[in-house]
């Protein structure tokens, strides 16, 4: 347990619960509110617009690193912004993979509120913008579990954060990248010691998020 710890793990470990939680709260201010949209309006091609979401629950982690990749690379469109191999191009390329699994699972959560809560709030003179809200109070159990789900899809990612990130020692290794490095350095005992803090780390998020869960539910 100390060679783990003399592998100065807690800055790892801080950089992937940094990385991970950005990406998480990031993708949920855009997933959150899509969701919300499609699962309560009416619009021509909103069955399509569900299914590519759900079809995005498996979008690969390598070519979400490829698209942030090529954006940010020294010759691609938004290159000069230098964020290549930095904390924040991780962020974005796990921020893709996040946002579809919140918005599908938030779809089907305000699905499920009874339409007759929306149909009484908006003849008690709420706005549009007040009786979504509602709903989303209302089926807040099932956002929170997108916001759980999205983390776990973050905090357990790995290909796109080498990609964009180069798994840089004190800039942009995390556990899993972290994990990957010392498997493959035959360092057996500290791929499974990194392995353990990673479990405990994401157990406790879950805890946390499970915590606000029950709140709600009382």
């Amino acid at each position: 347990m100390a060679d783990i710890i003399s592998y100065d793990v807690l800055q790892v470990t801080f950089l992937s619960l940094y990385v991970s939680g950005s990406a998480t709260i990031l993708g949920s201010l855009i997933g959150i509110p899509l969701g919300a949209l499609i699962g309560l309006k009416e619009f021509g091609g909103k069955g399509l617009l569900k299914t590519i979401t759900y079809t995005m629950y498996g979008f690969p982690p390598v070519i979400s690193g490829l698209f942030i990749y090529y954006l940010f690379s020294r010759g691609g469109p938004l290159g000069s912004f230098g964020i290549l191999f930095t904390p924040t191009a991780m962020i974005l390329a796990q921020t893709l993979l996040v946002v579809p699994l919140v918005t599908g699972v938030t779809i089907s959560a305000v699905s499920e509120v009874d339409k007759s809560i929306k149909n009484t709030i908006l003849s008690l003179g709420a706005s549009n913008r007040q009786a979504t809200l509602t709903i989303i109070r209302e089926a807040w159990v099932g956002v929170v579990t997108a916001v759980m789900i999205g983390f776990g899809r973050a905090i357990a990612e790995v290909g796109a954060a080498y990609m964009v990130g180069g798994n840089i020692e004190g800039k942009t290794r995390v556990l899993t990248t972290a994990i990957m490095l010392e498997t493959r350095m035959g360092h057996f005992e500290y791929a499974v010691g990194l392995g353990v803090v990673l479990l405990i780390v994401a157990c406790g998020v879950f805890l946390f998020m499970r915590w606000i869960q029950e709140r709600e539910m009382l």
